[in-house]
């Protein structure tokens, strides 16, 4: 055998091993605690050389816990990742809040994280004071600051257009300083935004025009293919938005993840997104409901398993300015270090 076959053999063995090892499971992932893991957020550890990921998580596995009881009274989870496709838990974000924010039993949702260019990790996460058995109680979003991702600071709670507002999605404005988008339940769960000069001082701007007109949650703001984009979870699937300059948005005419995948905990919608962009491919990562998969009946309203929910991944692709995704095919991941 020639040396010119020997090294032609050596290079693919190499690439089918990293190939085949960058398949993302399904699901990518489930919490080991209280396997109610939801609305994803990943971001590059600078000190760990890791991807993290923080995610909400749910009670959804603990037994006589009446109407959403279940969903109040959680940390927020991490999870760590060399590739993006292999996760691994580590616990719960360590996160002190004032007794007046947070009350004595804090619940802790849908985190946003960033890193700002001074280096310093921000983290804008909604608190609801307690634990409660409905949905009728405020909710605001808080800031908190962190050098090395596990510990964070309290640093204010927002003055935003309501007493409950969710779901903060922040991402820097191409002039300089940043916006936070967010959903105002007091106006049909519509999506608003505040404008900020460093991260800690914001103004409210009022409704997302392009966006707020259609109610949803979880918006999520990332540049890719020379535009911004916004994912919106619309409880039936993604909505997509495109903007040239964060200002204008226009809404896409087919939505993303709507349609049930056929892969294990994959079968319903997809909701609450969080995006990566590698190089110039794009990651969302997203949260399911399997036990809803089907008709659901009245007597099992209650049911464990219509509670759990499961992170997953797929792979976007763009063409003439639209976005699409295959749930139903492998997804190759590998995330790569910033640079």
């Amino acid at each position: 055998m020639t040396l010119r076959v020997l090294v032609l053999l050596s290079c693919f063995s190499c690439f089918s091993w990293l190939h085949a090892d960058s398949v993302a499971p399904k699901p990518l992932f489930r919490d080991p605690v209280y396997d109610g893991a939801a609305d994803p957020v990943v971001i590059w550890n600078p000190k760990a050389e890791r991807w993290w990921m923080f995610y909400t998580n749910r009670r959804a596995n603990q037994p006589g816990l009446s109407g959403v009881a279940w969903v109040h009274g959680c940390k927020i989870g991490i999870a760590e990742s060399a590739d993006g496709a292999k996760w691994t838990y580590l616990g719960t974000a360590d996160i002190e809040l004032p007794p007046e924010i947070g009350g004595a039993e804090p619940t802790h949702w849908a985190p946003d994280v960033i890193t700002a260019p001074d280096g310093k990790h921000h983290m804008f996460l909604t608190v609801v004071p307690g634990v409660f058995e409905n949905w009728q109680h405020p909710r605001r979003i808080v800031h908190l600051t962190s050098t090395g991702l596990r510990k964070w600071k309290y640093e204010s709670a927002l003055t935003l257009a309501s007493d409950r507002v969710i779901d903060a999605g922040v991402h820097a404005l191409p002039g300089g300083g940043w916006r936070l988008w967010y959903n105002n339940e007091r106006d049909r769960k519509s999506i608003y935004y505040a404008d900020s000069p460093d991260l800690f001082t914001w103004t409210d701007k009022g409704k997302c025009t392009g966006v707020g007109e259609r109610p949803g949650e979880g918006p999520y703001v990332f540049r890719w293919r020379g535009a911004y984009w916004m994912l919106v979870d619309l409880w039936k699937g993604l909505g997509v938005y495109r903007s040239t300059d964060l200002e204008t948005w226009t809404a896409q005419s087919g939505d993303l993840l709507g349609v049930p995948g056929t892969g294990a905990d994959d079968g319903v919608n997809g909701g609450h997104p969080g995006v990566v962009v590698s190089g110039d491919r794009a990651y969302v990562f997203y949260f399911t409901h399997p036990g809803r998969a089907g008709t659901i009946r009245p007597e099992d309203k209650e049911s464990l398993d219509l509670r759990r929910s499961s992170i997953q991944v797929v792979e976007l692709v763009e063409k003439d300015g639209v976005l699409s995704c295959d749930r139903n095919t492998p997804t190759h991941v590998m995330l790569r270090a910033p640079r």
